[in-house]
């Protein structure tokens, strides 16, 4: 049997940080150089997101939100999520 490369007996490991709080994780995981580690900012609020070190960002929530904040409303983040499930599962 071959042996495969390098990059390839690796897991694929991304880190989704949602809302504000986990923005501040990824920020924070982020400037500690986390070595191999795909981050992603999702949030509702536009802001937020430009202030993210996430080279990875999906705003959610666009007709819910209009670009802000969800204000730690779970149902209007949840609301958020639904409406942009793909971009989502693309990530």
């Amino acid at each position: 049997m071959p042996l495969r490369s390098d990059s390839e007996n690796f897991a694929l490991i991304r880190v989704i940080g949602v809302g504000g709080g986990g923005s501040n994780a990824v920020n924070r995981m982020i400037r500690a150089e986390m070595m191999g580690v795909e981050f992603i900012a999702c949030n509702t609020d536009a802001q937020a997101l430009l202030q993210s070190d996430a080279p990875h960002k999906i705003r959610i929530g666009d007709k819910v939100t209009r670009g802000l904040g969800a204000g730690g409303d779970a149902t209007m983040g949840q609301r958020s999520a639904e409406e942009d499930s793909e971009k989502i599962a693309a990530a």
